[in-house]
């Protein structure tokens, strides 16, 4: 049975079970327990935010398949919400409606952009936001990956298989993971769940955003488009509230809290979303022959090694260009933020997340 949920800003469609079994999904439980008591109780509420139109509308099309099989293996002890994004941002307002009601799980299906806007959703104002129910679990993120990047998921060794991820949704087991914030005077904070990098790679996703209808070959097109013109700069960076210190000739800095960008470039191979620091990787001086002699390292994370390549890990930094000219790109999980100067900050076990 199909019916509407009243979510005055999302509005998703509501695939309510018609089985009254529910499951026990709340945070001091590992996994999904039976209930069979008498009077029924209340299903839980699995919010899918869909963007229709990502990885050039196939995320949209796969999710429809989809749909019956996530209706048949988690229809008679969910609420399957499904929640349609139309623009930019709209994920950031589902997510944050459906905690306030007490959705016990936001679910993102697409690639590493939705996943992006779901987690942002999870703060509002510089704090986490509220579930209004006084539910006495936590709303837990989860991940049906979908998209043209998913470098998030190959952190956690999972595939792009949408049923697998249906699988461990069944599960339901959580895990606390890291969160970066980035800031910066006079501005809200922004949040990251993957990598955030600041100079060349920065240009190179801004512009591979313009070329996603191209798969993966987008961030070569990027890349390239990127190098064109492109110069090292000096800039200064303040480690865990230290002293500045001046970094020649950066040609980007990358900080993760998971390993992959770019559509597959274990670009912080040491990173890990639950150790509560960040890995910071600084290329400096690289030509773009460097790139072309140096990729298959990047991809595979055995540029650690590399002539002026450092790694640190890292709780905080802070990052500014010395030239002052407000021209060096930064982004996060492949989503343009503007430029520096700012700040980076890791949220130890932040969020839950089924995993």
């Amino acid at each position: 049975m199909i019916c509407y949920y009243n979510h005055p800003i999302a509005k998703p469609s509501l695939l309510r079970a018609q089985n009254p079994m529910a499951f026990d999904l709340s945070s001091d439980n590992s996994v999904f327990r039976g209930v069979s008591s008498s009077p029924p109780i209340r299903l839980r509420d699995l919010v899918f935010v869909v963007n229709p139109r990502g990885a050039n509308g196939r995320t949209g099309k796969e999710w429809k398949k989809l749909l019956p099989y996530l209706q048949s293996r988690l229809g008679s002890d969910c609420n399957i919400c499904e929640s349609l994004t139309s623009g930019p941002s709209h994920a950031i307002d589902i997510t944050r409606e459906a905690i306030r009601e007490g959705a016990h799980a936001v679910i993102a299906v697409g690639g590493d952009g939705t996943l992006h806007e779901v987690v942002n959703g999870f703060f509002s104002d510089g704090k986490p936001v509220a579930n209004q129910n006084e539910a006495v679990y936590s709303t837990a993120l989860g991940l049906i990956p979908l998209g043209t990047g998913s470098d998030f998921a190959r952190t956690l060794g999972w595939k792009n298989d949408p049923r697998e991820a249906i699988e461990r949704i069944a599960k339901g087991v959580r895990s606390r993971i890291d969160v970066g914030v980035i800031s910066r005077e006079a501005e809200g904070s922004h949040y990251f769940i993957n990598v955030a990098d600041i100079h060349l790679s920065a240009k190179a996703g801004y512009y591979a955003s313009r070329y996603k209808k191209f798969g993966n070959m987008c961030y070569v097109i990027g890349a390239l488009q990127a190098f064109m013109g492109h110069r090292n700069q000096d800039l200064r960076i303040k480690v865990n509230e230290g002293e500045w210190q001046t970094c020649s000739q950066v040609t980007a800095l990358c900080v993760g809290n998971a390993k992959y960008f770019g559509g597959g470039m274990k670009i912080t191979p040491n990173a890990d979303p639950r150790s509560g620091s960040f890995e910071v990787v600084i290329l400096q001086d690289f030509k773009w022959y460097d790139f072309l002699l140096k990729l298959h390292k990047l991809y595979n994370g055995t540029h650690l090694s590399v002539k002026n390549v450092t790694s640190r890990n890292v709780y905080t930094i802070e990052v500014d260009d010395i030239s002052g000219s407000g021209s060096i790109f930064i982004q996060s999980d492949g989503e343009h933020l503007g430029f520096l100067p700012r700040k980076l900050s890791i949220l130890p076990a932040a969020i839950e997340m089924i995993c």
